[in-house]
């Protein structure tokens, strides 16, 4: 799909961001070898950042127990990011499907006035989360090079701190450090692009798939339009054999959406079932972690901001992720209460109105059981699993610092340390 064809803002953004990681599909060997570069160069990064965040790590082991803890919250945010990628990467076939099927039947799709309302509040709600996104995402990256530019520039440019620490002597050496911060920075960036992409169309694919269902429910609401209810009753004046021919032929046509739609999610689905797995699962440690370092760290106030604003990013993130599967879980097993609106009972009872009546409790059964994004099938996704996860995070916060509390009172020698 070329992104210029749309004027959707969260689709344009979107593309562009998976046009630099090279996870956008390719419509040409030239594109293809492109695409090939840009992912091998994101790929080199991200392995470059992985290997510092782990020398970091090894090397706090011996020295603090809060530095281990920062860059292990890295370690696991890296890991996020680049578990996210390959996959994506991997599945790039089906990925090419998902996008190459959603251009046709729903971004690019002729609706009526009504359907074209609820398109632009999609639209409208993709760029409002996706402005948001990029925002915590982006602050997040700044957070992490903040405090060694305020160190550089206000203190003493002798000082020369890094956004992660790389033990090594050649710091001192001209140039090698503006070249170490550079590297760092980089990696940053392609971090903080990373770990957008592959969210941001998630979300796109979640509210547009809300959206699909949300016009199905207009289109069943809307089958027995053809009978005029206020100018014609069963008692009076019975309804022609013709327009409840009609009305099963529009039914028919909902049936098939309705069947098209609950193919494409299984595919988006089984697409994203393991990054959403890996993801709310590293979350879950990196709530933790986070809240831990930001409650209880001795740390500066720029590391403790850094803390601060990783947390708020992972919870907004959880909950937007969270409440867009909610949106598709809602609006598909909404469709069962669309068939209320159907005059169906002044329908004639010849063959199209039996059949139009046999089907439309098949359709109400299968509604029941909603269309939803697992988390590697083991649970469904919803805003519940967003309420257990802060639920518990709590409950573990509130432990750790019931903990460090009696730690305290029993050897007040110790107030200033919570080990």
């Amino acid at each position: 799909m070329r992104a210029e064809e749309t004027n959707d803002f969260s689709l344009t953004v979107t593309s562009f961001y998976l046009k630099l990681t090279g996870l956008w599909s390719a419509v040409n060997p030239t594109e293809e070898r492109e695409r090939r570069k840009a992912f091998s160069v994101t790929i080199v990064v991200m392995l470059i950042g992985l290997f510092i965040e782990v020398r970091d790590f090894y090397h706090s082991i011996s020295t603090s127990f809060e530095d281990t803890i920062f860059a292990l919250c890295n370690i696991v945010t890296v890991l996020i990011v680049l578990c996210k990628t390959c996959v994506l990467y991997i599945k790039k076939s089906q990925f090419s499907e998902l996008l190459v099927y959603s251009e046709k039947h729903f971004w690019h799709t002729n609706y009526d006035a009504c359907e074209t309302v609820l398109i632009k509040e999609c639209k409208r709600l993709c760029i409002i989360i996706t402005c948001l996104f990029n925002l915590f995402a982006q602050s997040i990256s700044f957070s992490y090079i903040l405090e060694p530019l305020v160190d550089y520039f206000d203190k003493n440019v002798s000082v020369r701190k890094l956004p992660f620490n790389m033990y090594m002597d050649l710091l001192l050496k001209p140039y090698f450090y503006e070249l170490t911060f550079l590297i760092q920075t980089v990696s940053l960036a392609a971090y903080g692009i990373g770990y957008l992409c592959v969210d941001n169309i998630m979300y796109i694919t979640n509210y547009h798939a809300a959206a699909q269902f949300r016009i199905l429910q207009y289109r069943i609401s809307n089958i027995t339009s053809l009978i005029n209810i206020k100018k014609r009753s069963a008692a009076s004046e019975s309804v022609p054999n013709c327009t409840a021919d009609r009305c099963y032929t529009k039914f028919k046509e909902c049936i098939r959406q309705h069947q098209k739609l609950l193919a494409y999610y299984r595919k988006v689905d089984e697409l994203f079932a393991i990054i959403v797995f890996e993801e709310i699962l590293l979350f879950s440690i990196m709530l933790c972690l986070d809240g831990y370092l930001m409650l209880l760290g001795n740390s500066s106030p720029y590391r403790r901001a850094v803390f601060t604003i990783h947390l708020a990013g992972c919870v907004s993130e959880l909950l937007m992720f969270t409440y867009s599967c909610n949106c598709v879980l809602q609006e598909s097993t909404q469709v069962a209460e669309s068939f209320y609106s159907i005059q169906w009972p002044v329908l004639p009872m010849n063959n199209s109105g039996k059949m139009l009546r046999t089907d439309m409790r098949l359709i109400l059964m299968r509604s029941r059981v909603p269309c939803c994004l697992t988390a590697g099938g083991f649970f469904t996704v919803s805003l519940e699993t967003y309420t257990k996860n802060l639920f518990i995070t709590g409950s573990e916060y509130s432990c750790v610092v019931l903990h460090a509390s009696e730690r305290v009172l029993v050897d007040p020698t110790k107030r200033n340390s919570i080990f």
